[in-house]
Order: C-alpha cells, then sequence, then structure tokens
C-alpha cells in the first residue's frame, strides 16, 4: 500500500495563481499568508520578490506542519521602480503610459517548504517589451480588461498581450504568477508528481 503524499498547500488568496497550479491536477488547498507585502527602504524589486514568496510560505508551513507549502510573489520592475497592483483605473492609465515603449521586467518568485521544514526557492525573470502606446489606447484597454489586480496593471493572458511588442520568459506561466514548470519539477522531487499513476 502506497503511503499517503503530503498535503499541499498554497500559500496565495490570488485567483490567477489558484488557477495555475489547478492545471497540474494535484489536491491542494489555499491559505492566506498574512504578510506585509511592503517593501523595505530601498530594497530592489528583484531582491521583493524572492522575500516575500519565502515569507508567505514560511509563514503557512508554521501553522500547518508536515504539508508542503507553496508561497509565491511577483513584482514588475521599470528601471528599478516596482510597478505594484495599481487598484485604481488612474493608475492602472499611468503605469501603462510609463511602460509605453519601453521593457518592463517581471520578477516572479516562489518558495516551497517541504514537511521537514526544507526550502526550495526559484526566480523567473520575464521581460515584457510593451508597444508605444496612445493615451486612448490605454484608456481603452484599461475600460475593457480592468486589470486592477495585476501588477503592471495588463493581463498578458487577456486583451493585454496586444500592448506588447515582445515577451522574453523560459516559462509563460511565470508572467501569470507561477513558474508551473519550475513547480511541477520541485513537487515531484517531494513526491507529488502530477503525472504519476494514481
Amino acid at each position: 500500500m502506497r503511503p499517503t503524499p503530503p498535503r499541499l498547500i498554497l500559500a496565495s488568496t490570488s485567483r490567477y495563481r489558484r488557477e495555475l497550479l489547478e492545471r497540474l491536477q494535484l489536491p491542494f488547498w489555499v491559505r492566506t499568508p498574512g504578510v506585509d507585502e511592503a517593501a523595505s527602504a530601498w530594497e530592489a524589486p528583484a531582491a521583493l520578490a524572492p522575500r516575500l514568496a519565502l515569507a508567505k510560505a514560511l509563514a503557512v508551513a508554521r501553522a500547518n506542519p508536515g504539508t508542503i507549502v507553496i508561497g509565491s510573489d511577483q513584482v514588475a520592475d521599470l528601471d528599478g521602480h516596482a510597478l505594484g497592483k495599481p487598484a485604481t483605473p488612474e493608475r492602472a492609465r499611468a503605469q501603462l503610459l510609463a511602460a509605453s515603449g519601453r521593457a518592463v521586467h517581471f520578477h516572479t518568485a516562489v518558495a516551497i517548504v517541504g514537511p521537514d521544514g526544507t526550502q526550495r526557492e526559484h526566480v523567473d525573470r520575464t521581460t515584457v517589451r510593451f508597444r508605444t502606446l496612445t493615451a486612448a489606447q490605454v484608456a481603452r484597454y484599461v475600460e475593457l480588461d480592468a486589470p486592477l489586480d495585476c501588477a503592471g496593471s495588463f493581463r498578458s493572458e487577456g486583451l493585454g498581450i496586444a500592448l506588447f511588442e515582445s515577451i522574453e520568459s523560459t516559462d509563460p506561466t511565470a508572467l501569470v504568477g507561477l513558474p508551473l514548470a519550475w513547480v511541477a519539477g520541485a513537487l515531484r522531487a517531494l513526491g507529488l508528481d502530477p503525472l504519476a499513476r494514481a
């Protein structure tokens, strides 16, 4: 008789990450990490994402010992300045106009804490090159796609793809919020293989 695999928990309330993890067809629970996501003074976007990913995973792992916990965070980086979730149409338009004709780097970090407390970490860096956009195009996009809960103010899986000239990444799921290629490999090493027979 095969042992019951460890319980898997996603330490995130992001619906985008939940939908991505569902692709692996592994049962999992969702828990709110309750971590302060504010950047420290002078903290670079590239450092913020992995710090928060690990903090989220550890917070939920401490409350759920013996489980496998996935924490993740994404920070959009425009010339060293973090672009957060806009929350309002005005901020979304401002972010997109600032990115017009430029490259924005997305640091998507993931941390996995195993049942024994071991930690695995990974950061995927995706570069999005924006087309030169007019104020009217940006306003129309924000009206149609309402990307107010997305870092960088767009949904690449939606109409946001029309904003770009190119996307450079080793894993297209990272831009949406969770680098599944790496996650699948890390989970396999912990005994949760999405392709294993039941």
